[in-house]
């Protein structure tokens, strides 16, 4: 829009505001899914959209939905948002931006009377992060029709509370499960600004990455079972190490990723449990996790298939057993051609520079897409640091993303 444009005040003062709903402020920001920070970030939230004038309402499962009613509120609407929720001792703009952004554009859309036909739509996703119960995009995974009612009952926390126990508790409508799932056809289209999380936009410096895939993960839990024995009785021949097998293990995993043919590809080992843990003891089992992402669904299970194999060679060439658990192999998303023209002409428009980029994080963007076209707006991040303490994006640069949002959701909303 010619006449108004984002105000990085605005943006910054919401930021701020959300980020003081935090159980670690003397280390980063967490905010863990239905924990009171975010209950009370997530009803903040909803008072700042009844401010600007949306219609508010919830799910099911969670998923916010504050609604800014076109001239024809019958038309499938455009979305936009991202989530509130973060991982422990992260920053205060992975998520957060997205949903600002979408209040920011509203608010943008409102002040300069600008009329669309198609209601926009500002969501907060629930639990975009796996932290609370090992699984993440809980929100949009439902709207996907891939995670029902039956599913939240088997999905556990850390105390052994189920998703579907927590959301009864906290008044959710969970006999409604089954309205949360959207028919293709139902949403426009939708867009989502979120901070890049690769520092790629930095480098070349650039003020928007329009995003053309997004990777999408397969998380897997290792078990290896060994010989628990003593470090100084039993010899290097006699050993069967869980943790030198779980080493090796690693970095096969390591050389996997790194000779991957694919466009992008990560493999990490992110968490690490030794048991028993103690100096002077072999351990006996080892637990580990598996983060895979890539941008080719067929190349990353061929790169699977590889794994197993070379997990069934280590084990019976060390003398241990093992077990994988998969939780998830979600299918890369690959972005909707004609919203993508969208940003690049609000860019081009507004004199704003880009480049098209990959995601390697997976977003909520990544399910939305399997009943709508989707598309997302990256912005700078310093050094290409989230899940951090150290997170940060500036606000001005938040502001520039918000105008390429804004246009672009005028764009889609008029056609």
């Amino acid at each position: 829009m010619k006449n108004i444009k984002a105000d990085a005040k605005h943006i910054q003062n919401w930021l701020e505001h959300i980020n003081s709903f935090n159980s670690t402020p003397d280390f980063g920001t967490t905010r863990v899914l239905f924990t009171k920070p975010e209950v009370a970030a997530r009803d903040y939230v909803k008072s700042e959209m009844r401010a600007l004038g949306m219609t508010v309402k919830e799910d099911a499962i969670g998923n916010i939905f504050g609604i800014y009613e076109g001239t024809d509120p019958t038309l499938p609407p455009v979305w936009t948002g991202s989530h509130i929720d973060t991982v422990l001792n992260a920053g205060m703009f992975d998520g957060m931006s997205g949903v600002v952004a979408g209040l920011e554009a509203v608010r943008m859309i409102r002040t300069a009377g600008v009329q669309t036909a198609r209601s926009i739509v500002v969501i907060v996703y629930t639990s975009e992060e796996p932290t609370r119960f090992k699984l993440g995009c809980l929100g949009s995974r439902a709207m996907a029709g891939k995670l029902g009612a039956e599913d939240a009952k088997k999905l556990h926390d850390d105390d052994g509370k189920t998703l579907y126990d927590v959301l009864d508790e906290l008044g959710f409508p969970v006999d409604a499960f089954d309205e949360v799932p959207v028919k293709r056809g139902a949403v426009h289209g939708a867009v989502e600004l979120h901070i890049d999380q690769t520092g790629v936009l930095e480098r070349d410096r650039k003020t928007i990455g329009i995003v053309k895939t997004i990777c999408a993960p397969s998380v897997f839990d290792v078990v290896v079972t060994g010989r628990q024995s003593h470090a100084g009785g039993t010899s290097m021949d006699e050993r069967r190490d869980a943790y030198m097998a779980a080493s090796e293990m690693a970095l096969m995993l390591e050389h996997l990723g790194r000779t991957s043919t694919s466009e992008y590809t990560t493999v990490t080992v992110g968490r690490v449990d030794v048991i028993p843990n103690a100096v002077n003891v072999i351990p006996g089992c080892v637990k580990f996790s598996i983060d895979i992402r890539d941008c080719d669904f067929d190349k990353k299970n061929e790169l699977i298939g590889r794994m197993k194999k070379a997990l069934s060679e280590i084990a019976e060439r060390r003398g241990v057993t093992y077990e994988l658990t998969e939780y998830n192999n979600d299918h890369p998303m690959k972005c909707e051609p004609a919203i993508t023209q969208k940003i690049e002409a609000a860019c081009k428009a507004q004199g704003i520079s880009y480049e098209y980029t990959i995601s390697g994080a997976f977003h909520d963007s990544m399910l939305v897409g399997e009943f709508a076209p989707v598309a997302m707006i990256f912005v700078p991040s310093k050094d290409g640091i989230s899940h951090s303490p150290e997170e940060w994006t500036g606000y001005d640069d938040l502001a520039a993303g918000t105008d390429v949002l804004a246009d672009t959701l005028i764009a889609m909303a008029n056609e």
